[in-house]
């Protein structure tokens, strides 16, 4: 069964850190373009990161340096760490999968969720300040 199930979320004050992992079941997770998205509420879903099928890492401008997406290939599991967090952080996160085979050709800044063909169910993040 193709699945992704996410854990990790929860509240944290601001400054904190969390990590998100998403289980990956009915595909072979080294051929799929992995991605985190997330929705505040009231504004659009938004990329977080990318971690490719080539192996290429891809952020979200504002989230560099503070975010780092990484896969245990052995695990089946992608994670998200996320540090220095802030209120803004404050959304639904999501993990998704790009099953295609040339999923990689697809520049980051052109990622969309409607592209990605396995979802999960998201997880809540509440930062406060």
């Amino acid at each position: 069964q193709v699945q992704l199930v996410e854990s990790g979320g929860g509240s944290v004050q601001a400054g904190g850190s969390l990590r998100l992992s998403c289980g990956v079941s009915g595909f072979i997770v080294s051929r799929a373009c992995l991605a985190w998205f997330r929705q505040a509420p009231g504004k659009e879903r938004e990329g977080v990161a990318r971690f490719d099928s080539s192996g290429v890492t891809n952020y979200a401008d504002s989230l560099k340096g503070r975010f780092t997406i990484s896969i245990n290939y052995a695990k089946s599991t992608l994670y998200l760490q996320m540090n220095s967090l802030k209120p803004d952080d404050t959304a639904m996160y999501y993990c998704a999968a790009d099953t295609r085979p040339e999923c990689w050709r697809t520049w980051w800044s052109a990622v969309k969720w409607s592209e990605y063909n396995v979802r999960g169910q998201g997880t809540q993040v509440t930062v406060s300040s």
